[in-house]
């Protein structure tokens, strides 16, 4: 995952968290919950220069009912150690209400071992950041919520669809567990959608356009079919309601999703 061109878009998106309802943008917080989403570029909203690359949480909102707002803070390129370093976990916190909901999905950056900025162990590290995440939540009265992360489109020779994130879903599993706060398991529903799909179908999921052919970032049914995982783990989770959740086995179409101008530096 590259964090030029998609960090420096990121970093300025961060300064302005798009507070999202299933109508659109919304200038200020309304009543009602808001679903806060904590995690990297696979989420992160995206800005005009980047399409068709989309982040789930660009899709979310139209998942959900008139009172849950996500309110999206993902950032391009950043791993549970960077988020929190960085202090987008202290600002994320800043805006929680009581009763609000923190959805974490972590794992693609801190993967990176070469990066000691982003680097975290599986079983240390990473469980130790996360858990900065679920305290957090907790003292503001929120709901926490661990998703394990989306799966990038990878086979074998056979047509298998391939885990690529190796001790980091095992880890947040256990984690979860251990604190008993809800698990969304975005990688095994996404692995098995990939395989599922196969590896031509899934091109049309991923950013594949005629320059680049990207095999962790979505286009928007890509996004759109992540989204509706997370929509559905919600509400299997009883994190949410029936009520909180809309157009679960509806269609949505792609020309829903649109890419704001970007922020000015």
């Amino acid at each position: 995952m590259s964090i030029s061109r998609r960090s420096l878009v990121g970093a300025a998106l961060a300064a302005v968290p798009l507070v999202v309802a299933a109508g659109g943008v919304s200038e200020g917080r309304e009543l009602g919950r808001s679903l806060f989403i904590a995690g990297d570029s696979t989420a992160a909203q995206k800005v005009a220069g980047e399409a068709p690359e989309t982040g789930w949480g660009m899709a979310l909102p139209f998942l959900m009912g008139e009172g849950v707002q996500v309110v999206n803070h993902a950032v391009n390129g950043r791993s549970s150690k960077s988020f929190v370093d960085e202090g987008r976990l202290a600002a994320l916190l800043d805006a929680v209400r009581p009763g609000d909901l923190v959805v974490v999905q972590f794992g693609h950056n801190d993967e990176k071992d070469e990066d000691p900025t982003r680097y975290t162990e599986p079983w240390t590290t990473y469980q130790d950041y996360l858990r900065q995440y679920l305290d957090g939540a907790r003292a503001k009265g929120a709901v926490p919520v661990l998703a394990t992360p989306v799966e990038r489109r990878r086979f074998d020779a056979d047509g298998n669809a391939l885990p690529s994130h190796g001790d980091y879903p095992a880890a947040m599993r256990a984690l979860a567990e251990q604190e008993r706060v809800a698990l969304l398991d975005i990688e095994a529903l996404s692995l098995a959608l990939w395989q599922e799909l196969g590896v031509e179908e899934t091109k049309t999921y991923f950013n594949w356009t005629d320059t680049e052919q990207d095999n962790t970032h979505f286009n928007p049914p890509g996004a759109i079919a992540v989204a509706r995982m997370v929509a559905r783990e919600l509400l299997r989770t009883r994190v949410l309601a029936a009520r909180d959740v809309v157009r679960l086995n509806d269609d949505i179409p792609a020309s829903w999703i649109t890419w704001p101008p970007a922020a000015a530096a």
